[in-house]
Formats: C-alpha cells, structure tokens, sequence
C-alpha cells in the first residue's frame, strides 16, 4: 500500500473514534456526538424543568450544534496530522464536515 492510501486508512480509522460533546445551561443541558454527529448521549438534569418546551428544544439543537462544531475541530486535527489539510483528501474530508455541521452562529443560545 503507498503512503498516500496508508494515510488515508489511518485518517479514517481516527475519525471512526471521534466524538464530540458540549454542554450549555451551566451545565444542564450535555450533548455528545458520534464521528457521524449522530446524537450518543444527551444529558438532562433537573434545572431543563424551569424552561418552556419550546425553549428547552431550542436549547438542546443549539448544544447539540455546537458539539458537532466540536466534532469538526477534532476532524480538521486528525487530516491535519495525517493526509495533510491542504492535500485533496483532507480538503474533501473537511468540507464535508463543514457542509454537514456549519459552525454555529451566535444567535444559538446555551
């Protein structure tokens, strides 16, 4: 196998294991995300009871994007570390996480 492909492998064996989390509330409301930024945990303690639904699901998308934020910046180390951020398969992996999770705007509360 040529390094190019090695590297590749070894890139998408790190991202497999990648996770992300974030929390907001002071702590209330906890997100974590799979290497896919499919939700894995969410964690909710009594203080979420004090917010109307409607807020409280506002809330926890705004946490769960910043999470998958999390996810992306851990994307972007692991292509840094292995295939390079400028090279075509790191610029392709980055994008595609930059596509699928936009990095939160500052209107996401939390």
């Amino acid at each position: 196998m040529d390094a190019q492909a090695q590297q590749a492998v070894e890139l998408s064996r790190r991202v497999a294991g990648l996770v992300g989390s974030a929390e907001g509330r002071d702590g209330a409301i906890r997100v974590t995300v799979g290497s896919a930024g499919q939700v894995e945990a969410l964690d909710l303690d009594d203080r979420v009871h004090e917010l109307p639904g409607p807020q409280l699901a506002r809330e926890i998308l705004a946490v769960m994007r910043r999470a998958q934020a999390v996810l992306s910046a851990e994307v972007v180390e692991q292509v840094r570390v292995t295939v390079g951020a400028d090279s075509e398969a790191g610029r392709a992996v980055i994008g595609s996480f930059d596509t699928r999770f936009p990095a939160p705007d500052g209107r996401d509360a939390g």
